[in-house]
């Protein structure tokens, strides 16, 4: 029977409302939405589409690490965006954390998102 773990760090934001960083469910982890969010400060990143994809992927990669995967363990993302015209530089920052092994993924223009960011990313990891 598989085990259910929940999994949360201080190396990233804590969760704004009802429900954890991570769970992992035998060797998948479901990493739940980040936006950027400083997680000493709860501050919010402003500087621009780059800065923010940046720390999304930062809070990313600290979950990921907490729970023992990588980014090359990822084989789903799900991207936010509040305007598909951030696509591009979404695009050019993702590739610099997802370098090798691409996973696979879909990237998707919503109304609105949390504290109203531009940038939110969720992926799922598997590890053998």
């Amino acid at each position: 029977m598989s085990q259910k773990e929940i999994l949360n760090t201080e190396k990233a934001p804590a969760a704004i409302g009802p429900y954890n960083q991570a769970i992992k469910a035998d060797k998948t982890l479901y990493v739940s939405g980040q936006i950027p969010l400083i997680p000493e400060t709860m501050a919010l990143v402003t500087s621009g589409v780059a800065d923010e994809t940046h720390q999304v992927l930062k809070n990313v990669e600290a979950i990921l690490k907490n729970a023992g995967y990588g980014f090359e363990d990822v084989v789903k993302a799900s991207i936010f965006l509040s305007d598909m015209g951030d696509f591009t530089t979404v695009n050019e920052v993702y590739a610099q954390y997802f370098n090798t092994a691409q996973p696979a993924r879909e990237c998707v223009a919503v109304k609105t998102l949390p504290k109203n960011v531009n940038v939110e990313i969720s992926v799922i990891a598997w590890k053998a």
